[in-house]
């Protein structure tokens, strides 16, 4: 058996032991040479699998070197001889013996550690190299000289191995045996009895090894010593062990060591020449010795994964026959010539992204044939991948992940393997890695919560927001649709205010909304995968309604209708800054469009009234002059802050006067004029009309008088006085019918109060108030009015009074 094959057993067997990954292990031995076929075990029962086991995770044996000698069946769970097994041949001198191999099984990935020892039988005899071997020895040989022998090799072991040597006959000589530093033993004839080249010149030995085997064998071979003439020195080696170490890739023809042998003749029997007698097999192809010299060199090559060291038995021999012997011992010493060996004993096509770290991806071993430094190994993977590569025992490296996986990805792993020499060797290996996706992740929103803002009045179907949702998965299970929940808002549905794009995630506006009747709502939208079971998760979204400028204020004081008039009366005593009235206003808008300011937009010439901007407060910017106008109407313009702006008018009727009949006067017209016309002509046009009207009306009242006074002067006489009671109408009252006419006669009651900011009401007093009523209902009488009976003069008197103050009213 070659060292290399010896050097990788031993190797195999050291790296099994420290396994760490092995689920369980199993030993068995056998003797060499068993016959193809044989049983060695069943496995199934010793490792406690069942045979279905095997079948199904498709069990088969990993052996580091390639060769099988060992077959597992599979259907029967047994392992069976599948060559034959030489043990000389497979592990030389190297006990024990022993085959290591794996049986690996997949789904789930397994293997367990088998040993196999080998048991040697003797089924070889010692044999010796040479058929036979010749001496020539002086006569003069001196008793106790020492003939070196060649050992014979027994490649068994044990006691089957070399035990013993007889030499016959013993006449003499003698056999000596001596142990060498390497355990075996050099072998000696030892000169007994001198020699006599006269009596006997050719001397006829026989040489027998034996081995301890039973039966026992044995080897022999012959000797012919010739006896020469006196030649009474040998030859002496200066040293009897010699060292040398050369590195293995060193040149042929390097000289590795010079050995030297003295011999005190002198002439022909003192020269001496050099062999390499009886060494290792090999020895001879890889050295070589100058006989003259006794130089040592190189003439082969030098393999330090097959064999370390070399121990060479060199002889010196004269021409007299006598020889001495030494040894040289030479270390072969290490170089980083050889690269890691990566075998992969399992590995996976694909792995799911959900695996836990730690999944076993592959199983693989890693061997590098050099020592030391040169043969320890370090395997490495990319970094930027999820995987790493653990060393589970000496020499076996797995693959797992390590952290989560990209789905759907088909990942390279490089296995990259350096050893320690100088320069480091390295080698890789490339494996091809598909990560299935599962749907594990739910969708994921930007924010938690999504804000929008919505200009009110907007245009139905308006793309109001965009909600989006991401999903680490891939394909169908990364496949988002956006579905709006069912909610109410003020118990309406929320999907008549807005929709919602399943595949964009658009957010339309079903209706046109009005921040008056809605500022904000909020609702929740669902992002849901297409994955079996889908995942999904939620998101509130708030959307804000923004005020638009789309209400003018609103006047709530003074109020104006068609059916009365309000006027505010100003002393003409009041001093500067006093307060007339406040025009309330509101607007139900919001922010800056709700902001109201106040301004006079007509106003007499010589400005008495001034307004304030921000609280609508009409004061007198100076005092009262004789030239002022009595009757002041005031328009007043309320806008807010919007843009564009929103505005609204009211008029304010200001009454100049120091009694309230004066004031009642002067307010009359205001009734008539619905709006302040400073063209002085139009005036003056309409007083002409005024006054052409009163002077016909006047001619047509007095005929009325005349008339009426007549008819009741009739009615008196007839009725002897007994007419119904009339109500009495008090005088500077006016029609606030704004006709400028009457249909009927009128009862009117006068109501003022003592402030104009107050609403209190109080009958009839001094007239130095400021506010005035007039009630065109026809419908109050004044209750404080007697109702006694009146003569009929008097009565007469006071219909006509009334009845013309109604034709000019």
């Amino acid at each position: 058996m070659s060292s290399e094959t010896m050097a990788r057993q031993v190797l195999w067997f050291m790296s099994l032991l420290s396994f760490s990954l092995v689920h369980a292990q199993v030993s068995y031995t056998i003797p060499e040479e068993m016959a193809k076929g044989s049983l060695v075990g069943n496995v199934a029962m010793d490792l406690g699998l069942d045979v279905k086991r095997l079948v199904s995770g498709k069990a088969r044996i990993f052996t580091g070197d390639g060769v099988e000698y060992i077959e597992l069946i599979k259907e029967r769970g047994v392992l069976l001889i599948k060559d034959r097994i030489d043990r000389e041949a497979l592990c030389g001198k190297t006990t024990p013996c022993a085959l290591h191999f794996q049986i690996i099984l997949e789904n789930p990935i397994e293997f367990f550690r088998v040993t196999i020892e080998i048991t040697d039988i003797n089924d070889n005899s010692p044999a010796f190299k040479k058929d036979e071997l010749k001496f020539e020895i002086s006569e003069i040989a001196a008793v106790g000289s020492k003939f070196v022998l060649e050992r014979a090799v027994d490649p068994d072991v044990g006691i089957n191995d070399l035990q013993s040597y007889t030499l016959k006959p013993t006449e003499h000589f003698v056999l000596k045996l001596n142990s060498q530093a390497d355990g075996s033993k050099k072998v000696e004839m030892v000169l007994q009895k001198p020699l006599d080249r006269e009596k006997q010149d050719i001397l006829p030995l026989l040489l027998t090894a034996l081995d301890g085997g039973d039966p026992q064998l044995s080897g022999t071979v012959q000797i012919h010593v010739t006896v020469l003439d006196a030649n009474d020195n040998s030859p002496v080696f200066t040293q009897t062990v010699y060292k040398s170490s050369v590195i293995e890739n060193s040149q042929k023809g390097t000289i590795l060591a010079v050995v030297t042998a003295v011999d005190g003749d002198s002439g022909v029997n003192g020269l001496v020449t050099y062999s390499i007698s009886c060494s290792t097999e090999g020895v001879l192809e890889l050295f070589s010795v100058n006989e003259q010299t006794g130089e040592i060199s190189l003439v082969g090559g030098l393999d330090y994964e097959k064999a370390r060291h070399y121990e060479i038995d060199v002889e010196a021999k004269d021409r007299g026959g006598l020889s001495d012997s030494s040894k040289l011992i030479i270390d072969v010493l290490d170089v980083n010539d050889n690269k890691p060996v990566i075998n992969v004993m399992s590995t996976s096509k694909s792995v799911a992204e959900n695996s836990s770290p730690g999944t076993v991806i592959a199983i693989m071993s890693v061997q590098d044939p050099d020592s030391e430094r040169n043969g320890q190994v370090q395997c490495s993977i990319d970094d930027d991948i999820p995987f790493t590569i653990k060393s589970t025992s000496n020499g076996f490296y797995s693959v797992v992940t390590e952290s989560d996986l990209d789905r759907e990805t088909q990942v390279n792993i490089t296995v990259v393997c350096s050893d320690s020499g100088d320069p480091p060797l390295s080698n890789s290996l490339s494996l091809s890695l598909h990560v299935s996706d599962v749907n594990d992740n739910a969708p994921v929103f930007e924010k938690s919560v999504y804000e929008a803002f919505v200009m009110e009045n907007n245009s139905p179907g308006l793309s109001v927001f965009t909600v989006r949702a991401t999903d680490a998965d891939w394909k169908q299970n990364a496949r988002i649709s956006y579905i709006l929940e069912e909610s109410s808002i003020h118990g309406v549905q929320v999907s008549s205010y807005v929709s919602v794009n399943a595949e964009s995630g658009v957010i339309h506006a079903v209706r046109s909304l009005d921040y008056e009747q809605i500022k904000h709502f909020a609702f929740r939208i669902k992002a849901q995968d297409g994955g079996s079971p889908p995942l999904s998760s939620n998101v509130t979204v708030k959307v804000v309604v923004q005020d638009q400028n789309d209400n003018a204020p609103q006047v709530l004081y003074p109020v104006q209708t068609g059916s009365s008039a309000i006027a505010e009366m100003v002393p003409r005593s009041a001093d500067i800054g006093y307060l007339v009235t406040k025009v309330v206003a509101v607007d139900v808008d919001s922010g800056q469009n709700a902001w109201l300011s106040y301004k006079l937009l007509k106003s007499p010439e010589r400005a008495l009234f001034e307004i304030g901007a921000q609280n609508g407060e009409i004061r007198t910017i100076r005092q009262v002059t004789d030239k002022d106008v009595l009757k002041q109407k005031l328009t007043v313009v309320v806008e807010d802050n919007g843009q564009p702006s929103r505005s609204a008018t009211v008029s304010v009727n200001v009454a100049v006067a120091d009694s309230f009949p004066e004031a009642l006067s002067e307010f009359t017209d205001f009734t008539h004029d619905k709006e302040y016309n400073d063209n002085l002509t139009f005036y003056l046009v309409l007083a002409l009309a005024v006054v052409s009207f009163l002077f016909i009306v006047s001619i047509i009242a007095i005929l009325s008088v005349k008339c009426y006074r007549w008819k009741r002067e009739r009615m008196c006489y007839k009725s002897n006085g007994q007419l119904p009671v009339i109500p009495y109408y008090p005088p500077l009252y006016a029609d606030a019918g704004g006709t400028g006419t009457m249909q009927r006669v009128y009862n009117y009651e006068l109501y003022r109060t003592t402030d104009s900011r107050k609403s209190d009401v109080k009958y009839g007093g001094p007239c130095g108030q400021s506010i005035l009523s007039l009630d065109t209902s026809g419908s109050q009488t004044l209750p404080h009015m007697q109702r006694d009976r009146m003569s009929c003069e008097d009565l007469e008197d006071q219909v006509s009074i009334n009845f013309v103050l109604c034709c000019v009213f």
